[in-house]
């Protein structure tokens, strides 16, 4: 009997890790010149067909998401961006109408985080990424910040109890990384958009020691920027699981969806 439940449960672990992992994209944009290019019902099923667990989406505007999110509450996690149109992704930290505009879309709807926004160094300490901090702390959001290692630590001055997930991992090398991480302990990074970090189905060597040293603090992403980054999501996902099996497979399960489960999943049951 005990050697039949021993090739059982080796069986079914065999199973277990034979099965697609899961992804959380944490990494996804809805904007309004997408809007009709990937109609609603095409942009779920591109989705859930990419074996997608869940998604962090925001849009440019904001009713992009908010139909993504209406469509599929069970996959689409909305975060609230700064912009109108894509934009202002340059010039909306002087834009005082960001703020009035934040405002009634956090009254009116809910969210996991504000972001992804653009923001470089001293830029961070004008008066209207100040306010966007004091509003995400007002409402207990996340903090998506595509910006420089300048920029993060101006935001957790600002916010020491922040919480904020690095866009691109700030485009930083793997040791810049792992230091940013090792100082604070708030700081999670997406992936999105990046190559260098894996190479022939395997993590570089430098990225690995970083993905081993801090399982729970990466997530995948596909940044779907444009209209056309659409048709990228399932390949996206599926290169993420090539490299992500070379790791032990605790730690890959955590980076390809466990970590955004965690952080993300019940935000917004929680509010």
């Amino acid at each position: 009997m005990r050697v039949v439940l021993a090739t059982l449960l080796v069986s079914f672990a065999g199973w277990v890790n034979a099965q697609p992992l899961p992804i959380f994209d944490a990494h996804i944009h809805y904007s309004h010149d997408a809007w009709d290019a990937v109609p609603v019902k095409e942009a779920i099923a591109i989705l859930r067909k990419a074996g997608l667990k869940r998604a962090l989406v925001s849009s440019s505007g904001d009713d992009g998401q908010q139909r993504l999110y209406a469509a599929a509450p069970d996959l689409v996690i909305p975060e609230l961006r700064p912009y109108r149109t894509r934009g202002e992704v340059g010039s909306w930290f002087r834009d005082e109408s960001v703020i009035p505009y934040l405002e009634e879309r956090l009254k009116k709807y809910r969210y996991a985080s504000i972001g992804e926004f653009h923001l470089y160094g001293a830029d961070a300490d004008l008066p209207v990424p100040r306010r966007m901090v004091q509003l995400a702390r007002q409402h207990n959001l996340f903090l998506h910040a595509h910006s420089d290692a300048d920029a993060v630590e101006r935001l957790f001055k600002q916010w020491p109890e922040a919480r904020i997930l690095w866009a691109h991992a700030g485009f930083a090398p793997p040791e810049r990384v792992a230091e940013m991480l090792r100082k604070h302990g708030n700081l999670w990074c997406d992936l999105a958009f990046r190559t260098d970090h894996a190479s022939g189905g395997k993590p570089t060597p430098a990225w690995r020691a970083v993905f081993l040293e801090f399982p729970d603090r990466f997530m995948v992403g596909t940044d779907s920027y444009t209209p056309e980054r659409w048709r990228f999501v399932a390949e996206h996902a599926e290169w993420s699981r090539r490299w992500l099996a070379d790791l032990p497979r605790e730690v890959a399960e955590r980076i390809a969806w466990k970590n955004g489960e965690t952080l993300f999943g019940q935000m917004l049951r929680k509010r």
